[in-house]
């Protein structure tokens, strides 16, 4: 008898770890039930992909939503709403909200806020502090836990973790990959002097390389003294890049398309503090090495980092300004862009935005087109240009860095677990989202 399934994706070029192939992909029960010629089968649904590359679902691993607290900047279902837009069909979303996200009690009520209310899947990092130090076993193995994430730097009250023993504490106890923000704290309130009022262009100077190398490098030998897994999120430095190749056996690597795409000074002159970052966008020197990182294999995923403020609060005078863009809904279009300039190709695109997820964090049934796998799908057209514009944004926020960048390279489709949530920009099944399970918690 004929085959029979819910939806097909007919003769798209399906890009995947045996590189692209022309097939038919057929989806039942919400995940891949076949993969091959399905000329002969049937489906509920069936889409003509024929020209469009469909790649695993992309999953970006440091967002900020905002919600509770802040959700006047964004919330799970404005900035889900976003990433699917944009192509994206899973995200890690960051614990500095209000309340922050430190206990079970917090997480759980996030879990509960996504649930079938945001349009991706879901999980949400766990906020590491000196209180809570203790119960990170049970609090990483949580459902709904991505992990831990500390900040060294950067952040406000109790989730600043700044001093080595504290840092220590956390990594004795931790059994997953735990995530950080490296800057050193001490050097940033030392340096505060070098900000000048109402220019931003002086915030790299006093968020210098200088302050997050001596930070990573700090954090790179206690990872060694207590042997643990770490993850470094948005790199910025040539320096760094060359300190962790050197640690790859312990130490993975993000790298952001901000700073891939944004260079100062010439965009801060343009931006202003819309451009305002931590760490900064830096300098030529320090985009080239993350490029080359990139090319050598250092950096191992590619996230978002998307932190948006309104227009009013960016619109202040630095440094009274708050740092963070938007970038959930452009990761997809930006590094296809730079897929057809040829600065990495799309099986390094694939692996840096799926199978790279998956490995580091143990994602259970995503990051691969194989059988048996979530139908987790991002359909691209590679030769469609389109002018990325504020319009466009669906975050609450409604703005971008890239307003008016023409790019090559565009999402056409977004499938989550067999649901077509977005087709040629039209928003088809909402708030369908579920958490996003790991091997390492699996029967949890």
């Amino acid at each position: 008898m004929p085959q029979t399934f819910d939806l097909i994706l007919k003769g798209g070029i399906v890009v995947n770890h045996d590189g692209r192939v022309e097939r038919d992909i057929g989806v039942r029960g919400g995940r891949i039930a076949a993969i091959g010629d399905l000329s002969q089968a049937s489906a509920a649904r069936e889409i003509e992909c024929r020209g469009l590359h469909i790649l695993p679902g992309v999953i970006d691993t440091q967002v900020h939503f905002r919600e509770p607290g802040l959700d006047h900047k964004e919330d799970l279902e404005t900035g889900s709403r976003a990433a699917v837009m944009g192509g994206v069909t899973a995200v890690f979303e960051m614990p500095n909200t209000d309340p922050q996200t430190t206990t079970p009690e917090a997480l759980a009520d996030k879990v509960r806020r996504g649930h079938h209310r945001m349009h991706c899947d879901f999980a949400f990092w766990v906020g590491g502090t000196h209180e809570n130090a203790n119960d990170v076993p049970e609090l990483e193995r949580l459902p709904g836990a991505a992990g831990i994430k500390v900040f060294m730097g950067s952040s406000t009250g109790s989730l600043l973790v700044e001093d080595d023993e504290g840092i220590a504490n956390i990594l004795r106890r931790t059994r997953r990959r735990a995530a950080f923000h490296s800057e050193d704290e001490a050097m940033l309130r030392e340096r505060r002097n070098l900000r000048v009022e109402g220019d931003p262009r002086s915030h790299p100077v006093w968020r210098s390389a200088e302050v997050a190398l001596a930070c990573t490098q700090r954090l790179v030998r206690i990872a060694r003294e207590t042997g643990a897994r770490i993850h470094v999120l948005h790199i910025t430095t040539a320096e760094e890049m060359a300190l962790l190749k050197d640690h790859k056996d312990l130490v993975t690597v993000e790298v952001t398309p901000h700073h891939l795409t944004l260079v100062g000074p010439e965009d801060y002159e343009r931006l202003g503090t819309y451009i305002q970052m931590n760490p900064p966008v830096r300098d030529e020197l320090h985009r080239a090495a993350l490029w080359q990182g990139l090319d050598e294999g250092i950096a191992d995923v590619l996230g978002s980092d998307h932190a948006p403020h309104t227009r009013e609060e960016k619109d202040k005078t630095y440094p009274n300004t708050p740092s963070g863009m938007t970038g959930v809904q452009t990761l997809v279009p930006v590094m296809l862009d730079h897929v057809n300039a040829s600065r990495l190709t799309l099986e390094r695109f694939v692996d840096l935005t799926s199978a790279g997820p998956k490995r580091l964090f143990g994602i259970a049934n995503k990051g691969r087109i194989a059988v048996g796998y979530d139908a987790d799908f991002t359909v691209v057209d590679l030769k469609r240009t389109e002018t990325i514009t504020n319009d466009w944004i669906a975050s609450k926020s409604q703005w971008t860095p890239y307003d008016g960048k023409k790019v090559t390279g565009w999402p056409i489709g977004t499938i989550v677990r067999g649901n077509v949530v977005i087709w040629d920009g039209s928003l088809e099944a909402s708030s369908q989202g579920e958490v996003v399970r790991f091997e390492e918690t699996a029967g949890r």
